[in-house]
């Protein structure tokens, strides 16, 4: 029989575990990526579902990142030059970005931007993520980049 002392710290232990893993289920840990806030996002995006959300908002807070990263839902057609140009028109001269709304509507952008904040998150390179993308979504389409 299992002592209640045992029963205690089995259950503590337990109770911590659980704790940490919350933030990743909430969503937090997409935070320590870095992203954009949401406040500063347009209207159209603050009413996103959550994924589109962060997409969007990882893209804006990472363009040397998204900038490398190919699209394959075929909107190289559109002119768009790599994943980052589903989310991001342009950037003035004092920084103000100008956002595109083609990921809004496009679940192929979001899909593999929210692998390249998994594998970001998971430490990986940026040729190693590129790779991943390449193969994973190359079926869909041709890529946005050479």
């Amino acid at each position: 029989m299992i002592s209640k002392t045992y029963k205690l710290v089995f259950l503590s232990l337990a109770a911590i575990l659980l704790l940490a893993a919350l933030p990743a289920c909430s969503g937090q840990a997409t935070a320590q990526a870095g992203m954009m806030p949401l406040g500063q996002m347009p209207s159209e995006v603050q009413a996103a579902p959550v994924s589109v959300q962060q997409a969007y908002q990882f893209a804006a807070a990472n363009p040397d990142t998204m900038k490398q990263i190919p699209c394959y839902c075929g909107c190289g057609a559109m002119g768009h030059t790599s994943n980052y140009s589903c989310y991001v028109q342009g950037v003035d001269a004092n920084g103000k970005i100008t956002f595109d709304t083609h990921a809004l509507g496009c679940s192929l952008c979001v899909d593999i931007t929210q692998d390249v904040i998994r594998l970001k998150g998971e430490g990986k390179s940026i040729p190693d993520i590129r790779a991943y993308v390449d193969t994973t979504y190359s079926k869909y389409g041709p890529s946005n980049m050479p």
